[in-house]
């Protein structure tokens, strides 16, 4: 099947899928290690140019996460390079590094409030360490990510001031990191407020790409993410079905839905039969995990509009038989 072609006026967006790190800390169930590494790879052979595939967190207070290092022994050098771990110490950093990994994506909260709760310290002691991380990163041929999580809104302050964003962005502790994510945690925002903050960012520091990482909580995190991607976000975050939610911002839910993102944004690389693919894998993973898939694309691809080219009725029609499930779950 032929992709759909992007749009010349904009560079391609790259989408980062994050289910196996935010899409899985509220879970109730866990994944071990090895299913873990067979959703990367799968991930990874259907085209998803960068993953997110856990978290340094302490264990016990996000048990879903417990076995990241074991999935970073697991994997290839070469499958590392498309990985990222979350962090937010030096010694996370140390630990994921030795382990093999060599994406880092160093996270702290814009609200004091929150990174307490989050991480255990105001957010100028996180900022303090971050000279640290990044020579650890980089000393190791690594890469790292200043991380800013309720860039928007906080559950404990409430809104965040654009000005603070901007201060740490142009923070001299922050150097180093290559990439900022900008995080609408709760997924509080509307699109005018990220087209206001992404421009600024954009704008203020063109020497580094930007993360546009969005929750669906009010129902925003499609229109969020293509304000983002207009206002200059390169790379944007989903999870699988729309899974996902932070354990320590009450009010917080899933990610916006890899496949809602996908099918929106239409990479290059993405055709009808890989999206399906994609569906199939992400209806698998989250009835394994016991977890509603709050994806609508989902929904659509089960259609019984089989004139329509990206449904899994069309694929199966034409003989695909990575469709034929989905294609026989039609809502109608």
């Amino acid at each position: 099947m032929t992709a759909a072609a992007p749009d010349a006026a904009r560079p391609e967006v790259l989408l980062r899928d994050v289910t196996l790190r935010d899409g899985l800390q509220l879970t109730g169930k866990t994944l071990p290690a090895r299913r873990k590494v067979e959703v990367v790879r799968e991930l990874l052979a259907l085209g998803v140019p960068s993953l997110e595939i856990g978290s340094l967190a302490r264990p016990d207070l996000v048990p879903p996460l417990a076995n990241t290092l074991e999935v970073v022994a697991a994997l290839t050098p070469e499958e590392l390079e498309r990985c990222w771990i979350w962090v937010a110490t030096p010694r996370h950093v140390a630990r994921a590094v030795d382990a093999g990994a060599r994406n880092v994506q160093y996270c702290l909260s814009v609200s004091d409030a929150h990174n307490r709760a989050n991480i255990g310290r105001d957010t100028d002691a996180s900022l303090a360490a971050m000279p640290e991380a990044v020579e650890t990163a980089l000393g190791a041929g690594g890469r790292i990510q200043l991380c800013l999580a309720t860039a928007f809104t906080c559950p404990f302050d409430g809104p965040v001031a654009p000005d603070r964003v901007l201060e740490i962005v142009h923070d001299p502790r922050t150097e180093g990191a290559s990439d900022v994510v900008v995080c609408d945690t709760l997924g509080q925002a509307a699109p005018g407020e990220v087209t206001t903050l992404i421009g600024r960012v954009h704008r203020e520091r063109p020497d580094r790409r930007i993360v546009f990482h969005g929750h669906d909580t009010w129902g925003q995190g499609v229109a969020n993410t293509l304000a983002a991607v207009a206002a200059g976000a390169q790379v944007v975050d989903g999870a699988l079905g729309g899974l996902g939610g932070c354990p320590f911002a009450p009010g917080a839910s899933g990610n916006a839905a890899t496949e809602d993102l996908l099918f929106a944004l239409r990479p290059s690389w993405l055709d009808p039969g890989r999206l399906v693919a994609l569906a199939t894998l992400s209806t698998d993973l989250l009835a394994e995990l016991d977890e509603p898939n709050r994806s609508r694309t989902v929904q659509g691809i089960r259609s019984t509009a089989g004139a329509f080219p990206w449904t899994a009725a069309h694929l199966a029609a034409a003989g695909d038989a990575r469709a034929a499930g989905l294609a026989g779950a039609g809502t109608g």
